[in-house]
């Protein structure tokens, strides 16, 4: 069979009535599984059904999100799942995923400055352990948009700050994200 790419490196993906997808640019049927690899590796794919060569893209990657959800892979609250939905039909419907792609693009850019902002001032001391557990918890709050992602990140400092500054601004915040955590497991 002919590879069918589209000229800017989309990998086109056709799904056959059968639920079987294939993947044009390897010559083979991968699974939902693979399509969960390729997004994490930043491969941009396009799934089409190979019958009307409708674009299906938005419902096979909605159909991954809910077989993570299955898995106990939750990342996504009760109380957001009823907002979302509750802007369905909503005035504010339109506006609602550029905000969320906004959000997660901000999340993404600030998350390994704000790692390595952590890990770093906590190094080799007691509190290292504690720090990479709020962390963990942070991200995974993070990730569920409970908190607008620009506003969870610290800002890199204007001028230069002592370490001691540093530590205590760090120590402040991970206080309020700890807080906003436990909120989240109530």
């Amino acid at each position: 069979m002919k590879k069918q790419n589209s000229a800017d490196g989309i990998v086109i993906i056709k799904k056959y009535a059968n639920r079987r997808l294939y993947n044009t640019e390897t010559s083979s049927y991968i699974t939902l599984e693979h399509l969960a690899a390729m997004t994490r590796e930043g491969r941009d794919f396009k799934v089409v059904d190979a019958k009307s060569d409708d674009d299906i893209t938005h419902s096979i990657l909605t159909q991954i999100i809910m077989e993570e959800e299955a898995r106990g892979q939750n990342m996504l609250p009760v109380n957001f799942l009823r907002q979302l939905i509750s802007m369905y039909g909503d005035s504010m419907q339109a506006m609602v995923p550029g905000y969320l792609e906004a959000s997660m693009d901000s999340f993404r850019r600030n998350q390994q400055q704000f790692k390595t902002a952590v890990e770093g001032a906590f190094a080799n001391t007691p509190f290292a352990e504690v720090a990479k557990k709020n962390l963990e918890m942070f991200e995974a709050a993070a990730q569920a948009f409970n908190a607008p992602p620009a506003a969870s990140a610290p800002a890199a400092p204007a001028a230069p700050v002592s370490k001691d500054d540093e530590i205590a601004a760090l120590r402040a915040e991970l206080g309020r994200l700890n807080d906003k955590v436990q909120k989240l497991g109530e």
